[in-house]
């Protein structure tokens, strides 16, 4: 069913161009009045509305081919032929990871209060609560990345190449999100450039961690949808420090490693 999915280079211009386009405009409407909520709420605004773009393009490619349609909508229900061990994964891995990491760095010194859930977050998002922020992205990015983005370029190569492509793309996809004040890349940005550069290098693996949870679980799109989901929410409950979410790139990277060299076949055999 794979092979339906024929348009990568359309997907991702439009994918690209819609949010880009948005989120730079309310950057620039974000910085018009230094410290005024009204014309950040506008900016959330705006960039919600840019947020839409790739499920927005997936639809519209889609919309008019009953086979995709059906393919689509069948994998959101798909659970009878998900092994538990993923639901397992796809929910815990991403909280384990970060909590390994702030315990690994009680090792170099730093402060045991990570632990504490803090009641508050690391950013602001306007006139959109961050809790929903960190819910609702999550939920559309993948309605358009795993209901047709990956697809239309696992149809034409591998899936650690499509990985990676999608790796680099997505990190690129995010940058105008630092030009809006307040907002969680402006933040990284703002507190030091190594942070900004860990936040790049974490979507590698991560991704990889997806994309195998994806195929392993039938191309399951809700698995993709919570492993995303619980990526962001734990990393800001907690008071991290960011030096640990650098740790927990590391572990996310060695991890990464082993499943895939444990998995050979399964990344690097092209199926169509």
């Amino acid at each position: 069913m794979i092979n339906k999915y024929k348009h990568p280079l359309l997907f991702y211009f439009l994918a690209t161009l819609i949010p880009w386009l948005f989120w730079f405009l309310a950057g620039y409407i974000s910085h018009l009045t230094p410290h005024s909520d009204d014309n950040l709420e506008i900016a959330s605004v705006t960039a919600f509305i840019g947020l839409l773009g790739p499920v927005a393009v997936a639809w519209w490619l889609i919309r008019k081919d009953p086979q995709l349609r059906h393919d689509v909508y069948s994998r959101f229900f798909n659970f009878s032929s998900v092994k538990p061990v993923y639901i397992i994964v796809a929910c815990c891995l991403m909280p384990v990871s970060i909590l390994l990491a702030q315990a690994i760095s009680l090792l170099f010194g730093y402060s045991s209060s990570q632990f504490v859930i803090t009641g508050h977050f690391t950013f602001t998002s306007g006139i959109f609560p961050v809790w929903f922020m960190l819910i609702i992205a999550p939920v559309l990015e993948e309605l358009g990345w795993h209901s047709y983005g990956t697809d239309c370029l696992r149809n034409r190569m591998n899936l650690f190449k499509t990985s990676l492509l999608f790796g680099v793309f997505w990190g690129i996809w995010h940058m105008p999100l630092a030009t809006i004040r307040d907002y969680y890349q402006s933040n990284i940005v703002e507190t030091s450039w190594i942070y900004g550069v860990n936040f790049l290098v974490s979507i590698i693996p991560f991704v990889l961690l997806m994309n195998w949870l994806y195929y392993k679980t039938d191309r399951n799109i809700i698995i993709v949808i919570v492993f995303h989901i619980t990526a962001g929410f734990f990393n800001e409950i907690f008071a991290t420090h960011p030096d640990s979410k650098i740790i927990q790139t590391v572990l996310l990277l060695v991890l990464t490693t082993i499943i895939v060299l444990n998995n050979l076949n399964f990344f690097f055999f092209k199926k169509t």
